[in-house]
């Protein structure tokens, strides 16, 4: 699939700028973004439910800019499941196969299968006020890849779930994408999702694309001060007239003040902490100037037993990341 030159302005709002963009068969692609920056509208163009005021969008090496939702091989999933309650788990997944005119043993044999491969199988006869959130949604799943479109889109829909239900279901994903191996585009505003689930992501900012790529790549090298701020968490500091990123599980503090061989330290005074579970979080105030977040694992101690008030803080002397866009 492939975007070439691809705007869309809403009056005076550009909601997407000169966009180009391609994504390989069979990966699990993500458009990752804050509120407004144009990945809802990508998607709606590529499925064909908006136009491109410019530029062209292809499927399969086939320009379909111009053709209506029903003529591409595509399928969306949307974040409220639309699911027909007066229908039957199984009349659901059908659907869309009755609309093409497939022959009723056919629709049920593929409606069986497809919800063999979301984990439903034995439920064509429920109704979908009889099941869960999740289930729920992988319905949904099962009646979009039933059509067995080259395309699914996915519009954040696992947004109205809870987190350890949603936990459940981004690996549920995944091991359905790879069974199928239909190419799956996703929209999801949340970072950590994006990373876990993603084979590349396209970080999007006011109707653009800052940067794509694989998700480590995305993570441990930004490409600018935007991307390290918007994908986890990150620390932006000024040495010497130049911009760098510093991630918070990258610094450690040191208790003796002795700083190990090889790495960069400077003297702050740490002015927050905060207990999280696996991790305690620590606010510090650099003398340099400049403010860091810094995370420790609680591996054998507790909140209480960390420093309250140490004075040393220590990072690795990796200057890798100055540069590549912070500080122009």
């Amino acid at each position: 699939m492939r975007l070439v030159g691809v705007s869309k302005r809403y009056g005076e709002v550009v909601a997407v700028n000169t966009l180009d963009l391609e994504v390989k068969r069979g990966e699990f692609f993500t458009l990752l973004g804050p509120s407004g920056s144009g990945k809802t509208t990508t998607l709606r163009m590529i499925a064909g439910f908006e136009e491109p005021d410019t530029g062209t969008i292809e499927l399969a090496g086939r320009d379909v800019t111009g053709e209506p939702p029903y003529d591409r091989s595509v399928n969306t999933v949307f974040q409220d499941y639309a699911l027909f309650p007066h229908m039957t788990v199984g009349e659901n997944v059908e659907y869309g196969l009755r609309v093409k005119r497939v022959g009723k043993d056919e629709r049920r044999r593929r409606a069986s299968e497809a919800l063999a491969t979301v984990r439903l199988a034995g439920y064509e006869q429920r109704k979908p006020n009889q099941l869960s959130g999740g289930q729920q949604q992988r319905v949904a799943l099962a009646r979009a890849i039933v059509n067995e479109p080259r395309v699914l889109l996915l519009d954040e829909p696992l947004g109205a779930l809870d987190l350890k239900l949603r936990e459940q279901m981004q690996v549920e994903l995944n091991l359905i994408q790879e069974e199928v191996g239909i190419t799956f585009i996703y929209v999801t505003h949340d970072q950590e999702e994006a990373l876990t689930m993603s084979d590349r992501i396209a970080v999007f900012n006011e109707g653009r694309i800052e940067q794509v790529g694989p998700p480590t790549e995305i993570y441990e090298r930004p490409d600018n001060a935007f991307v390290a701020g918007f994908v986890g968490v990150s620390n932006l500091l000024e040495r010497d007239g130049q911009r760098f990123t510093v991630r918070p599980e990258k610094i450690f503090i040191v208790e003796n003040g002795e700083v190990p061989s090889g790495l960069h330290a400077e003297e702050g005074t740490i002015k927050d902490v905060s207990y999280a579970g696996m991790v305690t979080r620590y606010l510090v105030d650099l003398e340099a100037g400049g403010e860091l977040q810094v995370v420790r694992q609680n591996l054998e101690t507790t909140s209480a037993e960390r420093p309250k008030n140490q004075n040393r803080m220590a990072r690795g002397s990796d200057r890798r990341r100055k540069g590549r866009g912070e500080g122009k």
